[in-house]
């Protein structure tokens, strides 16, 4: 059920100076969105700095994995049609390629496996993708590449059992779109325009660089130690996972629809059974993380259930948030960031969402009381899930393992990574007064929201630690890496 809530100008723009403090921009996009449409805009610098082009509404961004939602609508189409089944083989529809399995006895693939990220296919899939890293954030870096068919030629392989690990992909959302496109007999990106963008009257909104979208394009930019530097246009070869250009209007318009179920002023993409199916958890690595719905990220605070998708794509972020039962939604798009995904789009979105629905400014709970009484349990070692690929992208982020130790009084989940402001450790939290095993991490210093942190217990012993969606078990100490 929606509630009233009350826009306040000046408050929505002192929270976005003081977002823009920590994470500049060159220029930026901001909507608030409710149900009936877009109820409050802000553009702030420039889209182009050599030509001192001004943001405003109709500013052509490049939105990252937030494409990723339009895939799973165009997915949810087909199985409202029903011409797909999600808990079917992929090898069903996928007709240009096939996925492989990389060691005998593993299950097949299914469309619920690829989006919800659990279809066992790496952020990069082969050890030889590690020579072209960039490949795996859906951005060429060689040669281009002409189809998905000559991409994965070889196959795409897979190497766990689907359905029993999360690991984010580029890759499952790009067989999504390939699967759209052999089943509906129409190439992805006309399908997109035909059944998605033109339904709901996105006029500046594609899946490729065409007419639509090129005169208003904004230029992209990372902050070097010099300033502002533009960024090569690169193509995405992985188009369903990332490719999509689009502007604050338009996404307004987008949000608008999924608030009210699946419609807007200029028609209809789903029906309201279907979007509410796509907000609910289809994958959860323990009932106690908010785990994820079919193209879309959860999470819940204070009973109020969030939904949304941020996007990374050179030179570009961008952050889609939105609260279905207050009907209420933020849109941020920026021109300035690097692949490390650090940038303004998501601490401002969520910052402005959490302000709309009268959420603390921080999400990291410091009322609730310590159990030093269960920290002997929980300190030790943790390692990754087997799956050397599906293990890459998490072991450049978190190094060989996570400790769980005390320190300063406090409890520290501490990787062992390249990235300072994880490596020095992350203070655990207590997030649950009634369970001693859940915690909250403080990701403000990456430009993320704070995660959830659950420790899962098996005959009195604890066993795993879920960082999110992404399962540690614990290690002999003998056995940990330092």
């Amino acid at each position: 059920m929606t509630a009233e809530i009350e826009l306040r100008e000046p408050q929505l723009a002192e929270i976005t100076v003081r977002v823009l403090d920590r994470w500049p921009s060159a220029g930026i996009a901001i909507a608030v969105v409710r149900a009936t449409g877009l109820a409050w805009f802000h553009g702030r610098g420039l889209a182009d700095t050599e030509w001192r082009v001004p943001v405003t509404e109709n500013t052509v961004f490049r939105i990252g994995s937030v494409t990723k939602t339009f895939t799973a609508v165009a997915i949810m189409q087909l199985w409202e049609q029903g011409l797909v089944d999600l808990d079917a083989p992929v090898s069903r529809y996928l007709q240009a390629f096939e996925l492989v399995p990389t060691k005998p006895g593993l299950g097949p693939v299914s469309l619920r496996h690829l989006l919800t990220h659990t279809a066992g296919i790496g952020y990069w899939p082969r050890p030889s993708d590690l020579l072209r890293p960039r490949l795996g954030s859906g951005v060429e870096s060689v040669r281009p590449i002409s189809s998905l068919a000559q991409l994965y030629h070889r196959g795409l392989p897979y190497e766990v059992e689907p359905g029993t690990k999360w690991m984010y992909s580029n890759h499952g959302f790009a067989v999504l779109g390939q699967i759209v496109e052999d089943v509906s007999g129409v190439p992805f990106d006309r399908y997109l325009r035909s059944e998605v963008f033109d339904r709901l009257g996105l006029e500046h909104t594609d899946l490729v660089p065409s007419d639509r979208v090129r005169p208003q394009l904004a230029t992209g930019y990372v902050l070097t130690r010099h300033g502002l530097a533009a960024v090569p246009r690169h193509g995405v070869p992985t188009p369903g996972g990332g490719a999509v250009y689009s502007t604050a209007r338009d996404m307004a318009r987008y949000a608008s629809a999924l608030l009210a179920g699946g419609s807007n002023d200029a028609g209809v993409i789903l029906k309201p059974a279907t979007i509410e199916t796509m907000f609910h958890p289809h994958f959860q690595a323990d009932p106690r993380v908010p785990g994820v719905g079919l193209g879309f990220d959860l999470s819940e605070e204070g009973g109020r259930r969030m939904v949304g998708k941020d996007g990374v794509v050179s030179g570009f972020l961008s952050f889609m948030t939105l609260a279905p039962d207050h009907g209420i939604g933020v849109i941020v798009l920026t021109n300035t960031g690097g692949l490390d995904s650090r940038g303004a789009a998501v601490p401002l979105g969520d910052a402005i969402l959490r302000h709309l629905l009268s959420l603390p400014r921080s999400a990291i709970p410091d009322d609730l009381a310590p159990h030093p009484e269960v920290w002997a349990e929980l300190c030790g070692w943790y390692g990754l899930m087997p799956g050397p690929m599906t293990n890459a992208f998490m072991r450049l982020v978190m190094g060989a393992g996570a400790e769980i130790r005390v320190r300063g009084g406090h409890l520290l989940l501490q990787p062992l990574s390249p990235i300072p402001a994880l490596r020095r450790g992350l203070r655990l939290f207590p997030a649950d007064p009634g369970d001693p095993y859940v915690f909250r991490v403080d990701m403000a210093g990456v430009g993320k929201p704070p995660m959830p942190v659950v420790f899962v217990k098996s005959a009195g012993t604890v066993e795993r630690l879920c960082f999110g969606e992404t399962v540690f078990r614990k290690r002999l100490t003998r056995k940990a890496p330092r």
